[in-house]
């Protein structure tokens, strides 16, 4: 599978955006499909995560309650809607999918090239 994340950019602080992840590939049911962020000098960290068949969904308690991970079968897309950002939410945003639902970073195997998030104060 390959996956291209989008929508990133440069909004200023409490503002809203909607990164998108388009798959090309097989997605099964089974699969799960996760956001990871990595901010300047530090460790890529778990955003959230959502299981392709039942939508059921993990989200890290930094985000909890800002983020909304979904997802479109059809159109074999995710999104992560991001509101209330941060500063702290700069970062670039990557997408990605694991077997099994999993916040570790080395459960997924497949990832795309990420896309830019920058917040200004």
């Amino acid at each position: 599978v390959q996956l291209q994340a989008s929508g990133g950019g440069l909004v200023q602080a409490g503002d809203s955006l909607r990164l998108s992840c388009s798959a090309s590939g097989n997605i099964f049911s089974s699969h799960v499909m996760g956001w990871f962020r990595q901010a300047p000098g530090k460790e890529r960290e778990f955003v959230a995560a959502i299981r392709w068949g039942t939508a059921s969904t993990t989200v890290a308690e930094s985000v909890k309650g800002r983020f909304t991970v979904s997802r479109d079968r059809a159109e074999k897309t995710l999104y992560l809607q991001m509101n209330s950002l941060k500063p702290e939410d700069t970062a670039v945003y990557f997408c990605a999918r694991a077997n099994g639902l999993s916040r570790r970073e080395y459960d997924y195997g497949h990832w795309g090239q990420g896309t830019l998030v920058t917040v200004s104060s």
